[in-house]
This record gives structure tokens, C-alpha cells and sequence, in this order.
């Protein structure tokens, strides 16, 4: 078995099994949302495709974020600490990177399954129930690498424990160079986003988390414009 890691989107990485990473924190809530009851998580880019999806279908709760704010007429923000509760079957999340990645890499892998720290040994697991190579592939930030996303990434590498491509292997020395993933994930853009902020900050701890849910999320095909996740 091979690992491999597309640090961005656009990286070259294609397998048999992928899994997207958007720790901080598309991936983190979808996770928690899974775990927590909702039956599926419909992805958009556009904010507009996500209000237009609340028209056209019954029961759907609509979280995401701009800049960290919760966007306007939206019932939750983009905090697993939101999603606790499920308060419909489906949840309609706006979100720009993670969304990206999940439909490249629907695009170049027979599966797709969805990581974080919170869901690690769950989704590493399932990647080695599999048996065959395994590209990660991190949602970044506006096309560009996200520390945080590559430290996750190189935490699932660990723990598949095969052979690795030199992405890879560079994202699980970057993980031996922080006391944990607390740490790693605060000195992230993404995280340093969130510092300061006192209703956003503690999401940093509830996403640095590792393996506290047995889920894993799986994309299942698109719904119109949006990506479908379920578990």
C-alpha cells in the first residue's frame, strides 16, 4: 500500500481511496454532524446554492461561514460545537475549500472518504479495510498549503503505517516538529484566525481532538450542485 498527499487541490495525487482533509474545521463539523445524528451533509461552494437548496428541499438546517462570521440568515456557523444537536436529516453547509477538494478528489479516486483529528482511527481503519493506496488530499486555503491541513495529513500517514511518496513522508516530519496537535493547529493560519476570538477560539481544542468518533464520512455522489457526505 501506498500513501500519498496532495498538499492543495491541485496537487497531482490520484488512488484507489482518498481522503480530504479540512480540519479547521469543514471536515471537523461534518464529522460531528455525522456522529451526532444528521443522516447526510450537503456541500456548496456558493452561498446562494445553499439557500436555494433550503427552498427546494424539506428539513434542512443551513451552517457555514464567511471570515469566520456565520453568514446572514444562516441557522449555525461552522463549528462542530454547533452540530451537536442534530435539528433536521440534512445539513447544507457552505464551505469553499473543503467542498473543492471533495469533488477533485471524487474526480481521481473509487472512494472518498472524509478526515479529521477528531475521526482519525475511524477513517484510517476504513482506508486499510480497503487494502489498496491512499491519497490524502488537503483542502488548503485558497488554493495555497494549510499547515494545520498538513499536519492532519501526515497524522493519518502515521497511522497507515505503508509505504510513502515523498509528500507524504515531508508531512510526517512535519508532524515531529510539534508537541501536538493542539499546537500545530494554533500556529496555522487557519488557526491563528481564531485566536482572539472568543466564540471561535475553543473550536482550535475541539478539532485538535484525536479520535474521540467512530464515523466516517463518505462522499456519495452529487446532489445538483452540492457534494453529498454521508456515513
Amino acid at each position: 500500500m501506498l500513501g500519498d498527499v496532495a498538499l492543495t487541490p491541485d496537487a497531482s495525487a490520484a488512488a484507489p481511496t482518498g481522503i480530504v482533509v479540512d480540519v479547521i474545521r469543514a471536515t471537523s463539523t461534518i464529522c460531528q454532524a455525522l456522529a451526532s445524528g444528521y443522516e447526510r451533509v450537503l456541500c456548496t461552494v456558493e452561498v446562494e446554492d445553499a439557500r436555494r437548496l433550503r427552498d427546494e428541499l424539506e428539513g434542512v438546517t443551513l451552517g457555514g461561514e464567511r471570515l469566520g462570521v456565520r453568514i446572514e440568515g444562516f441557522d449555525l456557523g461552522n463549528s462542530p460545537s454547533e452540530v451537536l444537536e442534530p435539528r433536521s436529516a440534512t445539513l447544507v453547509m457552505s464551505t469553499t475549500n473543503g467542498t473543492r477538494a471533495i469533488v477533485v478528489a471524487a474526480g481521481r479516486c473509487e472512494r472518498v472518504l472524509v478526515g479529521s483529528l477528531l475521526n482519525l482511527d475511524a477513517v484510517v481503519a476504513a482506508a486499510l479495510a480497503h487494502g489498496e493506496d491512499v491519497a490524502v488530499f488537503c483542502a488548503g486555503v485558497k488554493g495555497a498549503l494549510a499547515l494545520d491541513d498538513a499536519y492532519v495529513a501526515g497524522r493519518i500517514v502515521e497511522e497507515l503505517g505503508c509505504e510513502r511518496t515523498d509528500a507524504a513522508e515531508a508531512v510526517v516530519r512535519l508532524v515531529s516538529s510539534y508537541g501536538g496537535a493542539e499546537e500545530a493547529l494554533r500556529q496555522s493560519r487557519s488557526g491563528r484566525n481564531l485566536i482572539g476570538r472568543p466564540e471561535l477560539e475553543p473550536d482550535i481544542a475541539l478539532c485538535a481532538r484525536e479520535s474521540v468518533l467512530d464515523v466516517v464520512p463518505r462522499f456519495t455522489g452529487v446532489h445538483g450542485v452540492a457534494a453529498e457526505i454521508r456515513a
